[in-house]
């Protein structure tokens, strides 16, 4: 008696034609093979097939063309019988790690990551600033501080004695867990969120990579956002582990680098520019910010002295192609407001200018922001 291997080298005949042309056994649609004698050598034949949610409109082509193949090839009086099942697609395999998914970023229209080759250039303070000007500009904006080992946002926005809120949604399936959503900050017009508000300032976060990048994953993925034009991301300095999680599992529109025109600090913006570029990550770079650029003093707001040379940034920012959104002036208001927790896009000085005219470069690079979400 025919067995079942050999029903299925018959069927390798039936092919899809919508499915390039491939069979029903290649594309793992036959679920069952049943062989029944009858008289003689011939046998009844009795095929499962399964079929998606949404039933194939070549359905009854297949059923035909398999029951002809059994046919043709069992012995005389054979019979062919095919059963049809609605079979669930798989679900998506889930990455090992913290369990989150995109739906917080689903009306966020731009995220970029604010990142710097080494530290101490001002990364953090010009994050800050460029979301205030942003939001002064009339842009719904949102920073995560995703420098977990140095988080600085809540000293600079006067938020340090503030705890974000929590609550649960429910699972959207049977016995699936609930869900935390984290309610961020509000403040100055943008909405915060850090992992300093979970820690006290003089704690030591003593975190491997693994561990911080689910925090920072957490920390992005599992807020109410709601809708905004930007949501910038203060960046660890360097380039590393948790960079490289970052921009795979948060959909980033690009980044904005960093630094000052010192000679060190530029060496470590290419490390930053390369990274970004490469295969596996290859992100826009939408430009350079120049911080420090040069020194003013407030009783002299007219003269430039240029501490850490001069127009370092613009000579690196030409070598890659890539644009000079800005040079921030080192003012000592800027490092008065940031200690204060006012940051100094919300004066009216040279420093504020400054950073509303970066906010303006960086909106006009992405042609879709230009006009601002309603408040």
């Amino acid at each position: 008696m025919i067995r079942e291997q050999e029903i299925l080298e018959y069927l390798k005949d039936v092919q899809h034609p919508a499915k390039g042309d491939k069979s029903i056994i290649e594309l793992g649609m036959v679920e069952k093979i049943a062989v029944e004698p009858l008289e003689g050598e011939a046998v009844r034949v009795t095929v499962t097939l399964g079929f998606s949610k949404h039933r194939d409109p070549l359905a009854e082509y297949l059923i035909g063309s398999t029951k002809a193949a059994i046919i043709r090839h069992c012995p005389a009086g054979s019979e062919a019988e095919v059963i049809t099942v609605i079979k669930e697609e798989p679900k998506p395999k889930k990455k090992p790690g913290l369990d989150l998914g995109l739906e917080e970023l689903t009306n966020v229209k731009h995220i970029i990551g604010v990142a710097s080759g080494k530290g101490g250039v001002g990364k953090s303070t010009v994050a800050v600033n460029l979301a205030v000007a942003l939001a002064r500009l009339g842009y719904k904006v949102g920073l995560a501080d995703a420098d977990v080992y140095g988080p600085s946002v809540p000293k600079m926005t006067d938020t340090e004695n503030e705890v974000p809120g929590s609550f649960q949604i429910p699972g959207e399936e049977p016995g699936e867990q609930p869900k935390d959503v984290i309610m961020p900050i509000e403040k100055y017009g943008v909405k915060w969120m850090s992992i300093g508000y979970f820690a006290s300032p003089e704690q030591a976060l003593i975190w491997r990579g693994p561990m911080a990048c689910n925090a920072l994953k957490q920390m992005i993925l599992q807020v109410r956002w709601g809708e905004l034009d930007f949501l910038l991301i203060d960046m660890p300095p360097g380039t590393g582990d948790i960079h490289i999680s970052l921009v795979h599992d948060i959909p980033l529109s690009g980044a904005v680098i960093v630094s000052t025109p010192q000679a060190v600090a530029l060496a470590d913006v290419e490390k930053g520019v390369n990274m970004f570029r490469n295969d596996s990550i290859n992100k826009p770079i939408f430009g350079l910010i120049e911080n420090m650029a040069w020194f003013t003093p407030a009783e002299l707001p007219q003269n430039k002295y240029y501490i850490f040379g001069k127009d370092g940034g613009k000579t690196m920012a030409e070598k890659y192609g890539i644009d000079l959104l800005g040079q921030i002036p080192l003012v000592q208001s800027i490092r008065e407001d940031g200690d204060n927790g006012t940051p100094a896009a919300l004066g009216s000085g040279v420093e504020s200018v400054a950073f509303l005219t970066l906010a303006e470069k960086l909106a006009a690079k992405l042609k879709d922001v230009i006009s601002p979400t309603r408040r």
